[in-house]
C-alpha cells in the first residue's frame, strides 16, 4: 500500500489513554475529511414561488368575495 491511511496511528498519539480516551484537557489531531459538495446544486425555480403566492392570492380574494356576499345577503334579508 502506498497511501497512508488517513487516520493517525494511535500508538504515536501523544496524549492518548491505554483506553483510546485522552487527557482532560488535551485533544486527539484530526482525522482528514472532505467536506462540502461534489457537484453544484441547480438554483430552484423563480416561477413556482410566485405562482403559489399568486393562487393564494386569488384564493384569498375569492373567500373575502364570498364574505361580502353572504353579509350583503343576510343585511338584505332582514
Amino acid at each position: 500500500m502506498t497511501a497512508t491511511p488517513p487516520d493517525p496511528d494511535p500508538r504515536r498519539t501523544p496524549d492518548l489513554e491505554p483506553g483510546g480516551g485522552v487527557a482532560p484537557g488535551s485533544t486527539p489531531p484530526d482525522s482528514a475529511q472532505t467536506s462540502g459538495l461534489s457537484h453544484p446544486q441547480p438554483m430552484p425555480s423563480k416561477t413556482t414561488p410566485v405562482l403559489w403566492l399568486v393562487l393564494t392570492g386569488i384564493l384569498v380574494l375569492m373567500v373575502a368575495a364570498l364574505i361580502v356576499s353572504l353579509a350583503i345577503g343576510w343585511l338584505g334579508g332582514v
